[in-house]
């Protein structure tokens, strides 16, 4: 059972790397489709609003746990049907 954990360690660091290129695909798209430019704004960008800086942050925050949590939870599913243990 131990074992089993162990080993998914390395998994759930790949799963990681994987589940944050993803999300960032997913929330540059996103961005896009809102209708403003092809970068979103960094919290030091002096050009952009309070409003703009802040929305950016919320919805890149929002889908980055979304996608992380579905690959975590797919993950640990795979895991258990391929072992029989929860790796958590």
């Amino acid at each position: 059972m131990r074992a089993a954990k162990i080993a998914y360690k390395p998994v759930g660091l790949a799963l990681g790397a994987v589940s944050g290129m993803v999300a960032g695909a997913l929330f540059k798209q996103a961005w896009k489709k809102l209708g403003h430019d092809d970068d979103a704004p960094d919290a030091t960008d002096e050009d952009r609003a309070w409003g703009e800086v802040l929305l950016a942050a919320t919805l890149q925050g929002a889908i980055f746990s979304v996608v992380k949590a579905a690959v975590d939870r797919g993950g640990a599913v795979a895991t258990r049907r391929a072992t029989g243990v929860w790796p958590g």
